[in-house]
C-alpha cells in the first residue's frame, strides 16, 4: 500500500501550536516542544505508512493514535491522512466530543 500524504486541518494545527506554545512558556524552554514535534513527526509518518494499525473510534471514519498524554485523531482516505484533532488527554473530554461531532 502506498504512503499517503498527511494533511492537518486548521483546528488540529491550532491545537498543536497552542500546546507547543503552552509548554514553551511553562518550561521557559523549547526543549520539550521540540521533543513533541519529533514524536509527532515520527507518529504521523507511521500513520501515513500503516493507517489502520491504530484503533477506530465511535465516530464515523475517525481513528486515534495515542502518545501518552496526547492523541492524534485522523481520517483515512485513499490518498490522504487528514488529522482532525491533536488532543491533550488531560483536557475536558466534552470539548473533544463537541469537536469530533462537528467533523462528521
Amino acid at each position: 500500500m502506498a504512503k499517503r500524504n498527511v494533511i492537518w486541518t486548521r483546528t488540529a494545527d491550532l491545537q498543536f501550536v497552542g500546546i507547543l506554545e503552552y509548554w514553551a512558556l511553562k518550561n521557559k524552554s523549547n526543549t520539550y516542544s521540540k521533543k513533541l514535534i519529533r514524536l509527532i513527526s515520527e507518529r504521523t509518518k507511521q500513520i501515513s505508512k500503516k493507517p489502520f494499525i491504530y484503533k477506530s473510534t465511535d465516530f464515523k471514519d475517525i481513528r486515534v493514535a495515542s502518545l501518552g498524554n496526547f492523541s492524534i485523531y485522523y481520517k483515512v482516505t485513499d490518498e490522504q491522512i487528514i488529522i482532525s484533532a491533536f488532543w491533550d488527554n488531560r483536557q475536558d473530554p466534552k470539548k473533544l466530543l463537541k469537536l469530533l461531532q462537528n467533523k462528521r
